[in-house]
C-alpha cells in the first residue's frame, strides 16, 4: 500500500446523517415557532447528539488508538481549526453590524434614541459583569489545563478542565436566569432581538465550548493525551478563548455602552 502523510478517512455516514439531523432541527425549529408541536425539533437534537457522540468517538479511536493524526496531519487540523474560527468570526461580525447599524442612527420608530424608548435595560454591573468574571476566570483555568499537560502533569490538567467545565455551566445557569428576569422580550424592538439574538448565539458556543471540554476532561482522565499528542484539546482551549473575547466584545457593546 503507498504510504503519504495525509489521513486518508474511510467511507462514514455521519457527515449524511449531521445533515438529516440539522433539516430536522431546522424545520422542527419552524414548526415549534409556529405552534405545531417539538417533536420533529427533539429529534433533530437527538440525532444530531448521537452523531457527535459517534463522529468523535472515531475521530478519537483513529488520532489515539490507529495513530492516524501524525505531525503532517496536526498542523493541516489546526489550520482547518483556525479557518473554522475565522468562520465563526465573521457570524457574529453580521450580529455586530445590525447592533450599531440600528445603535448609531436610532430611527423614528425608536424614539430616536437608543435604548429605545420604553425598553428598561439590564444593569451591565450586575448579573453581566459577574459573568464577565466567570468566562474570564475559565480562560485562566483552560490555559492552565494546557500548560499542565505541556509539562506532563496529568492531575492538574485534569484539575484545570473541571473548573473550567464547572465555570462554563455556571455562566450557563447565569445567562439563563438573567433571561427569566429581563423585562423586554426578543419581539421589543429592534433591541430586544438584536440582544437575545446576539447573547444567546454566544450562549449556544458556550454550550458547545462546554460540550467540547467535557470531552477532553474524559480523554484527559483516560490517559488519552500526552505532551506532543493532545491538538483535540488545543483545539477546545482555541474555541473557548474565542468565545472569551467575543464575550468582552458582547459586554463591552450591548451591555455597557448598549444601555
Amino acid at each position: 500500500m503507498l504510504r503519504n502523510p495525509f489521513h486518508l478517512v474511510e467511507p462514514s455516514p455521519w457527515p449524511v446523517i449531521a445533515a438529516l439531523g440539522s433539516l430536522f432541527l431546522t424545520v422542527g425549529l419552524v414548526s415549534w415557532f409556529h405552534m405545531k408541536g417539538i417533536l420533529l425539533m427533539c429529534l433533530g437534537v437527538v440525532v444530531i447528539l448521537l452523531t457527535m457522540l459517534q463522529w468523535w468517538r472515531d475521530v478519537v479511536r483513529e488520532g489515539t488508538y490507529q495513530g492516524f493524526h501524525t505531525s503532517f496531519v496536526g498542523v493541516n487540523l489546526r489550520w482547518g481549526m483556525v479557518l473554522f474560527i475565522l468562520s465563526e468570526v465573521c457570524f457574529f461580525f453580521a450580529f455586530f453590524w445590525a447592533f450599531f447599524h440600528s445603535s448609531l442612527v436610532p430611527t423614528v420608530e425608536l424614539g430616536c434614541v437608543w435604548p429605545p424608548t420604553g425598553v428598561v435595560v439590564l444593569n451591565a454591573f450586575k448579573v453581566p459583569l459577574l459573568n464577565t468574571a466567570v468566562l474570564l476566570g475559565s480562560g485562566v483555568t483552560v490555559t492552565w489545563a494546557h500548560h499542565s499537560l505541556l509539562e506532563g502533569n496529568r492531575e492538574e490538567g485534569v484539575y484545570g478542565l473541571v473548573l473550567t467545565v464547572a465555570l462554563g455551566l455556571y455562566f450557563t445557569v447565569l445567562q439563563w436566569g438573567e433571561y427569566q428576569e429581563a423585562s423586554f422580550s426578543i419581539a421589543d424592538s429592534v433591541y430586544g432581538s438584536t440582544f437575545f439574538v446576539m447573547t444567546g448565539f454566544h450562549g449556544l458556543h458556550v454550550l458547545i465550548g462546554s460540550m467540547f471540554l467535557i470531552v477532553c476532561l474524559l480523554r484527559c482522565y483516560s490517559h488519552h493525551f500526552s505532551v506532543s499528542h493532545h491538538f483535540g484539546f488545543e483545539a477546545a482551549a482555541w474555541y473557548w478563548h474565542f468565545v472569551d473575547v467575543v464575550w468582552i466584545f458582547l459586554y463591552i457593546c450591548i451591555y455597557w455602552w448598549g444601555s
